[in-house]
């Protein structure tokens, strides 16, 4: 037998071996058999270098350093969910599922909703070759070396399955593990990790790979990714994944109607707490493959897809004080400063009460006993008061009438929620608040420069506003505190590489009241430049999709301060890209303008995504639904019957592929 034979032999025993072990759990071998394998393995490798496989199950125990975590940006936007907290929300989001889908037969898959850490696994020709956390959805960071020793990932598929796609799935630290992992911690003196969750979260971000393949990480698979039409339902494709070798939990569970979802609901809200994991929830899917497409998504999240979150737990405690802090756009934000108390996991010492709204409809004064719950499980709220231990002299809280900050007298415009601090360019936490939001990933994903770097940098007189940090220099930064020379040469570095951030992130960058990612796409596309934007009027800005009331008047109140024309000027000035760039536009028409497009079926020439992508690019709007307004219904195989019917009933032309093609070209 040859050595490049009998490492391939020893590689594909090995990873059997760990499949049996780590996913099946059921072990066929011993921890010392195993060991004398592993080692034999990689002496082998160490003497014949030519046989190189980052994919090598010598590769599970660590070794590789990443000191900076390298930005992808996906392939595949990673969405959020929308979430649901009782039967009646269920029932809305199926109502809409319906309404969409027509009258075609619908089918669930019910999955728990697993508390870790969610990561993007890449396998190309059955080789795994990057994971990448969510990050924002749009892009995370690359953690490949500290996935590839967790090992109930598959790194190698020899088997009959899709050959390019990705596997979503969450990174978890099983209970069992956690608690062991605190026990060794304490025998050291050691402060304990709080929860699971946080300790998975931050173990993908160690540096050292074999500190990682010390922790008892695991991971549960839920989506198949693929262009491939191999399976025609989502449980179909997660069964095959189960069966060339991923970790997909055997809890998933397939429903013919929304009463089998409720029952799979109520069935776990009692026995999740026997699981060896975290869960806060089930997450329900239309299971047709077909049908997922013809939902598409929302800006944030897939139509076809809803989680429903289990009562979160309760706890009471004492509101000892309210406090007010400043957003970057001067919104003022009430807290309440708790008697610290332990909530799923964590400590919880500040809670968010909204408005002035919030606190006269609770009506919560100092001093009151409060029940405080985490909504989502994430973020702490205040629901509710115990009157029966309010104190005999309290009295009804009056919400602070000027800035804790600069004292500049707040103002309340009609329909707002919020009061507002007016002081945009002399309120401090308004000026770092926008520093810190155009520096942001979603922003200008400024490399090397954070928010402490930021307060710094302000406190020290070096920046008053974002357009301030293209003037920086090397030089001015390194005397500050903490701040080595290499620091400061990637903070210098990283704020010039933001010049070529495409406009549709620079306008989110700004931090134009209201104008978040999805409608600065909107605007950047419509109106191409900074220019066009801030010359245009009111009725001229509502007549952009999507674009209401309160945005324009934002936009205008934007275009016509003194402050932010400058700041503009100085931008374009320094060679940020304040419109479309050149190669942008290249594909671009205006052909399709004032059309709307329902993209229906299946079809073999262009992808769904493509198809939507060209009636975008040639001016048209793409919509999930048949109305009065839906000029053409791009029609693929198997078009839903109920929206055939609707269809020719309104008298919308249908188009095929190619004549969509033909239209465009």
């Amino acid at each position: 037998m040859t050595i490049e034979k009998k490492i391939q032999l020893l590689r594909e025993e090995l990873n059997q071996h760990n499949y049996n072990y780590y996913v099946l759990d059921n072990a066929t071998i011993s921890d010392y058999d195993f060991d004398i394998k592993l080692k034999e393995l990689e002496k082998l490798e160490e003497e014949n270098p030519q046989f190189f496989d980052a994919n090598s199950p010598t590769k599970r125990v660590g070794g590789g350093i990443t000191k900076n975590f390298e930005t992808i940006v996906h392939k595949n936007r990673m969405y959020s969910l929308d979430n649901s907290y009782s039967k009646e929300d269920l029932l809305d989001w199926e109502k809409r599922v319906q309404k969409n889908l027509g009258t075609e037969e619908i089918e669930y898959t019910c999955e728990l909703k697993y508390d870790g850490a969610s990561i993007n696994l890449t396998y190309e020709n059955g080789q795994f070759v990057r994971a990448v956390t969510r990050g924002d959805g749009f892009q995370g960071d690359e953690v490949t070396n500290n996935i590839r020793t967790i090992r109930s990932i598959p790194l190698t598929i020899n088997s009959d399955f899709v050959s390019d796609f990705e596997m979503r799935g969450e990174i978890i630290l099983p209970l069992d593990g956690f608690h062991k992992m605190n026990e060794e911690r304490v025998a050291n003196g050691e402060e304990e990790y709080r929860n699971p969750r946080n300790t998975a979260s931050g173990s993908l971000k160690l540096q050292d790979s074999t500190e990682v393949a010390k922790r008892p990480l695991d991971c549960l698979l839920y989506q198949v990714v693929t262009t491939e039409r191999k399976y025609k339902t989502h449980f179909e494709s997660l069964e095959a994944a189960r069966n060339v070798g991923f970790k997909v939990p055997q809890t998933i569970a397939f429903a013919k109607s929304i009463d089998e979802v409720f029952d799979f609901v109520n069935s776990w809200d009692i026995k999740r707490h026997d699981l060896p994991y975290e869960t806060d929830g089930v997450v329900i899917k239309v299971n047709s493959l077909q049908q997922q497409e013809e939902l598409g998504y929302t800006s944030k999240a897939p139509r076809w897809a809803i989680a429903y979150k289990f009562k979160a737990e309760q706890v009471s405690t004492v509101l000892n004080e309210i406090t007010y802090q400043v957003g970057r756009t001067g919104a003022i934000t009430p807290v309440a400063n708790l008697e610290p108390v332990e909530l799923a996991g964590t400590t919880v010492k500040r809670a968010s009460l909204h408005n002035a709204d919030q606190i006269e409809k609770l009506d919560i004064r100092l001093n009151d006993t409060v029940f405080v719950e985490k909504g989502g499980e994430i973020i702490p709220k205040i629901i509710s008061v115990n009157l029966t231990k309010r104190p005999v002299d309290s009295k009804a809280t009056v919400y602070a009438t000027h800035c804790p900050e600069c004292e500049t007298e707040l103002v309340r415009t009609e329909g707002d929620a919020k009061h507002y601090c007016p002081n945009e360019f002399g309120c401090a936490p308004q000026i770092a608040g926008r520093i810190q939001h155009y520096i942001s990933r979603k922003a200008m994903d400024i490399d090397g420069l954070g928010g402490e770097t930021v307060d710094l940098l302000r406190k020290e007189g070096l920046i008053k506003n974002y357009a301030d940090l293209y003037e920086l220099t090397a030089e001015q930064v390194i005397p500050l505190e903490r701040m080595a020379e290499k620091s400061a040469q990637n903070m210098v570095a990283g704020i010039e590489k933001s010049k070529e951030i495409p406009f549709e992130k620079v306008l989110f960058a700004l931090g134009i009241r209201f104008v978040g990612e999805t409608v600065a796409k909107k605007l950047a596309k419509h109106f191409k430049s900074i220019d066009n934007l801030m010359i245009a009027d009111f009725e001229t800005l509502i007549g952009v999709d999507e674009i209401g009331d309160r945005i324009a008047q934002s936009i205008l109140d934007f275009s016509n301060n003194l402050g932010n024309i400058e700041l503009v000027n100085r931008l374009k000035s320094y060679g940020v890209q304040l419109q479309v760039s050149a190669e942008s536009l290249e594909n671009q028409t205006d052909i399709l303008a004032g059309k709307v497009f329902v993209v229906s079926g299946v079809f073999h020439q262009m992808s769904r995504n493509e198809l939507k992508k060209a009636i975008e690019d040639n001016g048209g709007k793409v919509s999930s639904s048949i109305s009065k307004k839906t000029t053409y219904i791009i029609a693929g195989d198997n078009m839903g019957p109920s929206k055939l019917e609707k269809a020719q009933k309104l008298e919308i032309p249908i188009l095929s592929e190619q004549d969509f093609i033909d239209m465009i070209n």
